[in-house]
């Protein structure tokens, strides 16, 4: 009987939580509790194991963490189609397996102010740049876009550093860290001045001809340099710790995590 009242009980609020987050701005406020108390469906799962490298390779325990943390992204947002009838589960999934890879060291942090997930099948057109996109953030109106063909590709070469889901949601996160929410200001200020000034210090010699180990694009701005740093980080890690070891020390401590390290076993 007691099982009983305890499942009934979990039933009602899970209703209540559904009936809550009705609304994005509740949802992403109830989104990580209702994570922590709905079980991971086995689908999710299933997805991640089957197509998320990242993912396959974590501890068990970090399995956990980490699908529950896609969960919680997944009921915090609204994912938009356009040009598809519809925004599959699979593309739910692993949308948010990439901002959880990058937010994995920072467990309170769900990009909260980015509400909606437009998602089109290929590059989009643009009438205010007048040109085609593979993705974008836009923090006025809490959105982050994403060609799935070009997410897809990006994760498909797991060595170029080219990854447009890891890249986009790098620029939600620096973006999330000065927008006054309840994630505001995560980043330690001291480590970020850091980071910003080896970036214009590489772009500097870029510019006078050193053998770049960041494609050009990375020193058009702060912002875009943070997003190709982290394509780096976690795409070719041994290559930019030993070419670029002081940035690399402390990208990982902005973002609490090495992945040298991560995939190691923590002793029971």
């Amino acid at each position: 009987m007691l099982v009983f009242y305890t499942a009934f009980g979990i039933a009602i609020f899970i209703s209540l939580l559904d009936r809550v987050t009705a609304g994005s701005s509740a949802a992403k406020t109830v989104a990580p509790i209702r994570s922590q108390v709905v079980p991971v469906p086995k689908k999710v799962k299933d997805i991640l194991q089957k197509y998320f490298t990242f993912y396959q390779q974590l501890p068990a325990n970090k399995q956990a963490f980490f699908a529950r943390k896609v969960c919680a992204f997944i009921y915090a947002k609204r994912f938009i189609p356009r040009s598809v009838d519809a925004v599959t589960i699979e593309c739910k999934v692993l949308i948010a397996a990439s901002a959880v890879q990058l937010t994995m060291g920072l467990p309170n942090i769900y990009l909260q102010h980015f509400t909606r997930i437009l998602v089109y099948p290929n590059d989009y057109y643009s009438g205010i740049t007048r040109r085609y996109h593979k993705g974008e953030v836009n923090p006025r109106f809490g959105i982050i876009v994403l060609s799935w063909q070009s997410f897809i590709d990006g994760y498909i070469n797991p060595t170029d550093s080219l990854n447009l889901g890891l890249h986009e949601m790098a620029h939600a996160l620096r973006l999330e860290n000065i927008i006054r929410n309840d994630e505001y200001n995560f980043f330690d200020a001291t480590q970020l001045a850091t980071f910003d000034a080896y970036a214009k210090d590489i772009c500097r010699n870029m510019n006078n001809g050193t053998q770049p180990f960041f494609r050009a694009y990375a020193c058009t701005d702060e912002h875009e340099f943070f997003a190709v740093a982290v394509e780096n980080f976690f795409e070719r890690p041994r290559q930019f710790q030993e070419t670029w070891p002081d940035l690399y020390a402390v990208l990982s401590k902005l973002l609490n995590q090495d992945p040298l390290t991560l995939f190691a076993v923590t002793p029971a």
